[in-house]
């Protein structure tokens, strides 16, 4: 054993002396190789975006431009200080101009933060056919950077390509709308797409509690000038389990007498709009994706658990506004948010892929992307779809996503906690299967005590959940030949409320065999209830997000709804399995259960709700799923 540990030990120390290394490496190559300037670059209306510039020392040559705009930083400061690392290292050392700004409002530039700011109609940022000085948008200020950077930064090609990973991957989005002939290729990442319908925020209606308090506390407080230093979050928890503090705030309204959120500009505006009204509408950018011009290709990661929703539907967008072929891509790996940057992706949490997928995706996907569209090196044989598929553990490539060879079949919830495709008995009497959901004892999001939200509750063993008498649970017998599921899966729900309003989550599940005897950091694999995609409705929004509906108590009423895509294989030997409950928490807020604003909610509002789940042949609760048919 002693030597088992020793072994362990050192191999952890290689290991770890091996990324000492290689960031050593990259920081000394950065400072050798490139030098620094900082700039400020004015913008149509005479505001002025604090601009870092890294040009390669090598001036016999010419470079395209890559360009991040961020709202987190373009730090470090200082001509003379210089970053660890780029975002992909293959491609600095292959020669880029690479340029980083603070956008409008944040850190060391000037003028208003907007949080998502509304982009504008192309119409509506001229003026008797120029620029109108008064409209700007982060199209406009990207338009005007690229401008900029084109006329004053020496042995540029003419090229410029955009990319950026989460909140900078919105303003990636953006940077397609900039209409700059310049820009011939953008990559949003994990981009922030929409905070109301699957991103950060917001998932179908309900409020992500736990990460929008956990980002608002700092990110939210007023800058009242340019300066080079973040403002601090919350941080007196005064304890270790993120459910009994959260639990412990009770209603939404008291985190802005008791923590201070009242002080933070955008909670409050997120608290005056419930519902999916022209205020949030405006504020998604998936309209204005149509008639584009530069390349993109959207990547994002299977299992990120903030915007996971907005890298599917900026790819779908594009594809479906662009009638004409354009070259539109999307990648998707078993990534946490921004793991194909910042992890080896090759497992997370208990749960291991076998592959280094990041080193894969920066070498061979990243890199002959941006070389081929802004050097014009290579040939551009990257597919429409490169998808990594769990379950099986590989790389697959699409023509079009979702792919077209699948078929959807429904699973239905059946008695004993069976699920099947067999259509229930149209002869049969009523069924149902019934729990309460009660708000003073929310179904927690993991079995964890901790603190801060886990990156690896997305691929979480749910069995804490299975057992609980508030969560239903529904699987098929053991499979016998591989089941692969690629696309959007569609909760299809019949439910009797004994009250006026709930939410619903629906899990998918992959069940390992229970003679699995393989351990992972000490959870024992045989029976892993492995978390494939969870997602929270709230119920009320069932008719449209821009028009709540009570429910009737007593009334059989259906709710259906989308789950961001998944790309999995259940293998033979597996289950499928189903859960449903009511909460998620603390990660979603809870459903007062009362058809009233939860926004304006008072703590003795929450009620327990008997609800009924219907399984006959007029009322067929289940799942409808894509299944590929491969040859």
């Amino acid at each position: 054993m002693k030597k088992i540990i020793t072994l362990t030990l050192l191999l952890g120390l290689a290991i770890s002396a091996m990324a000492q290394n290689q960031d050593n490496s990259d920081s000394a190559f950065i400072h050798d190789n490139f030098t620094k300037r900082e700039v400020m670059i004015p913008m149509r209306d005479g505001k002025q975006l604090f601009t870092s510039i890294y040009s390669p020392k090598d001036q016999s040559k010419i470079y395209p431009i890559l360009m991040k705009r961020t709202p987190y930083s373009c730090a470090p400061y200082g001509v003379e200080n210089f970053p660890n690392s780029f975002q992909n290292m293959t491609l600095a050392r292959a020669g880029y101009i690479w340029v980083f700004q603070d956008v409008r409002g944040r850190y060391m530039s000037e003028g208003e933060y907007a949080d998502i700011r509304p982009a504008l109609p192309r119409d509506k940022k001229k003026k008797s056919g120029k620029q109108d000085p008064n409209a700007i948008d982060e199209a406009t200020d990207t338009y005007d950077t690229v401008d900029w950077l084109l006329k004053q930064v020496s042995n540029n090609n003419g090229n410029v390509g955009v990319y950026g990973i989460s909140y900078p991957g919105f303003y990636s989005t953006m940077a397609i709308l900039a209409d700059h002939p310049a820009i011939k290729a953008v990559s949003p990442q994990a981009p922030v797409t929409d905070w109301f319908i699957g991103d950060d925020f917001h998932h179908n209606g309900a409020f992500m509690m736990m990460d929008a308090f956990s980002f608002y506390s700092g990110f939210g407080k007023v800058r009242p000038k340019p300066t080079m230093d973040g403002q601090p979050g919350f941080s007196d928890w005064q304890t270790s389990d993120n459910y009994d503090f959260y639990l412990k705030v009770g209603a939404l309204p008291n985190f802005g007498e008791k923590y201070g959120m009242k002080d933070i500009p955008f909670w409050n505006e997120l608290m005056e709009h419930p519902n999916y009204d022209d205020w949030w509408q405006a504020r998604n950018p998936r309209p204005h994706l149509k008639d584009i011009m530069p390349a993109v290709m959207t990547v994002g990661g299977l299992f990120d658990a903030e915007d996971c929703w907005g890298a599917w539907n900026v790819y779908k967008s594009i594809e479906k506004q662009n009638p004409k072929k354009h070259s539109n891509r999307l990648v998707m790996g078993p990534w946490v948010h921004g793991g194909w940057a910042r992890t080896n992706g090759d497992r997370l949490g208990n749960v291991v892929f076998g592959l280094p997928t990041s080193d894969f995706y920066q070498k061979l996907i990243e890199f002959p992307f941006f070389e081929f569209y802004l050097k014009g090196n290579g040939k551009m044989e990257l597919p429409d779809a490169y998808i990594f598929e769990t379950g099986s553990n590989k790389w697959t490539t699409y023509d079009q996503w979702p792919p077209k060879e699948t078929t959807a079949n429904k699973y239905f919830f059946k008695e004993n906690g069976q699920l099947s495709t067999q259509i229930p008995d149209p002869n049969s009497s009523p069924k149902m299967d019934e729990y309460i959901s009660d708000p003073a004892k929310p179904v927690p999001y993991t079995e964890d005590i901790h603190l801060r939200r886990t990156r690896e509750y997305m691929c979480d063993d749910q069995r804490f959940a299975a057992r609980r008498p508030d969560v239903l649970v529904y699987q098929t017998e053991v499979l016998e030949k591989p089941l692969t599921v690629t696309g959007v899966v569609q909760a299809d729900l019949w439910v009797t409320l004994s009250s006026s309003d709930a939410d619903f989550v629906v899990k998918v599940i992959d069940v390992f065999p229970d003679t699995l005897s393989t351990v992972e950091n000490g959870v024992p694999m045989g029976g892993y209830q492995m978390l494939v995609r969870g997602e929270i409705f709230r119920g009320r929004y069932r008719d449209g997000f821009e028009s709540p509906k009570a429910f009737e108590a007593g009334k059989p009423t259906q709710v259906k709804f989308d789950l961001p895509d998944i790309a999995h294989t259940f293998l033979p030997g597996h289950k499928l399995m189903i859960q449903v409950q009511s909460s998620w928490f603390p990660l979603a807020d809870r459903n007062p259960q009362q058809f009233i604003n939860i926004y304006e909610a008072k703590d003795e509002d929450f009620i327990p709700c008997t609800i009924q789940m219907n399984r006959d042949f007029f009322h067929a609760s289940g799942v409808i799923l894509p299944v590929l048919m491969r040859e």
